[in-house]
């Protein structure tokens, strides 16, 4: 579930990335999964990074460099929007699809919820959506292994320390990982603008695979006929589609919501 420290469980995806703005550093210095290398800070944030203190104490790794804004923003993408602070980390091991998924039938209402994207390349998005997930208590967000971002500094920007709380595991075959989901017990139920059903049709009890595709592309054929189930949220105004990140918000709460009724 979310609030769980990641583990590490298989090989990591992507290179050494550096990490940047304040929730983002701060989780990855709480994860000890975290390998973190080096830490660089203004003198003006680093009094702004004493909530992640006591994390740091406890890591021998890294050491705290103070240093001018001009030495962060050489190491970043242009225009990121760092806060004064940046970490150099391992990229986390992702799990796999039955560590990661395996239904816990958890008691006092708790449900196995995850979240899978087809064809979401934007790391914004997918930092985002992890963002919601960890919002809802969604216990990973599923991704193809290719055709989707590494973990970057844009990611976990985005995801707003939720890279570190919420696994992302990825697969080789997203229809077979659904098929594989469906023999652990989970419902597939994907996100389609043209469903006739509302989440309402969703069942209650059973442990929930939300599947959503980038906005305008959509779900690809067999992601889509691996569903068990398409809905559409509905919508009453002007702006007829949601951007995935969106989506997997309102998504996570309408389940959420019902199942606490």
């Amino acid at each position: 579930m979310s609030g769980r420290k990641r583990k590490s469980l298989t090989k990591p995806h992507g290179a050494s990335p550096w990490l940047y703005g304040h929730h983002a550093v701060a989780a990855a210095l709480a994860n000890p999964a975290r390998v973190c290398r080096r830490l660089l800070v203004t003198k003006a944030a680093r009094d702004r990074l004493a909530n992640a203190a006591s994390a740091l104490a406890e890591r021998s790794e890294p050491r705290l460099e103070v240093v001018e804004r001009a030495m962060i923003e050489a190491r970043l993408p242009p225009g990121a929007v760092h806060q004064g602070v940046a970490i150099e980390v391992a990229p986390l091991v992702p799990p796999s699809l039955d560590e990661a998924c395996a239904p816990t039938h958890g008691g006092d209402g708790d449900r196995d919820i995850v979240v899978v994207l087809d064809q979401v390349t934007d790391p914004r998005n997918v930092g985002a959506a992890l963002r919601a997930a960890a919002a809802f208590g969604t216990r990973t967000v599923i991704l193809p292994a290719r055709h989707a971002p590494p973990e970057s500094g844009a990611l976990a920007k985005a995801a707003s320390g939720a890279l570190d709380l919420v696994a992302l595991t990825r697969v080789v075959n997203l229809a077979r990982a659904l098929g594989d989901l469906k023999d652990m017990g989970y419902w597939c139920v994907g996100l389609d603008a043209e469903a006739e059903a509302t989440p309402e049709a969703i069942p209650a009890s059973v442990p929930l695979a939300l599947v959503l595709g980038a906005e305008g592309a959509g779900l690809r054929r067999l992601t889509r006929e691996r569903c068990d189930l398409l809905v559409r949220l509905p919508m009453t105004g002007a702006v007829a589609s949601l951007n995935v990140a969106a989506a997997t918000a309102v998504a996570l709460y309408a389940v959420t919501a019902r199942a606490s009724d």
